[in-house]
């Protein structure tokens, strides 16, 4: 008898009159704790760690080798039976711990989320990071230029007005 699966995660679904019905039960719950909010330890290993704990997550990074061959990009989750590998469908994300970011998967790689606990990045830049002390409105000088004066205050207004400066 062959194993009928779900259509979005790929569970494997029990079958009337089927033989040891826990077992495929059991791997439908595994998976399940992989996928639902899933948080992997880090997604730049190319070789399984040494002495993982049961229930850590993993993105194989390309490259895989061991028992992470031909599973680049894949989510491997370490249990008491051994590695458990998962495709990962487009859209999916996970919290990457060493990167303390998330990851989507764009249905080809993993990519990094832009909000970080450092800031936002785009495309590798740093577009946006913690914010900076207070920065005093201009005052005095021997010569007032009111317009130069009237576009730093609405420079400095604006910077405030987003957080990224003290107020």
């Amino acid at each position: 008898m062959s194993l009928i699966y779900t259509d979005r995660l790929a569970l494997p679904l029990l079958a009337a009159g089927q033989a040891q019905k826990e077992l495929v039960h059991n791997e439908a719950l595994l998976a399940l704790d992989m996928v639902c909010q899933p948080v992997v330890q880090s997604a730049d290993l190319a070789a399984p760690p040494a002495s993982p704990t049961p229930g850590q997550c993993w993105i194989v990074a390309d490259g895989g080798s061991g028992a992470w061959a031909g599973r680049d990009g894949a989510l491997a989750g370490w249990s008491d039976a051994g590695w458990r590998f998962i495709s990962p469908a487009a859209g999916w994300r996970a919290w990457v711990s060493d990167r303390a970011c998330m990851m989507r998967f764009d249905g080809a790689a993993w990519i990094d989320e832009g909000a970080r606990s450092d800031g936002y990045v785009i495309a590798g830049d740093q577009i946006i990071g913690a914010r900076q002390p207070a920065i005093a409105d201009p005052a005095g000088g021997t010569m007032v230029d009111t317009e130069a004066r009237a576009t730093l205050l609405a420079l400095l207004a604006t910077l405030r007005m987003h957080g990224l400066i003290a107020s």
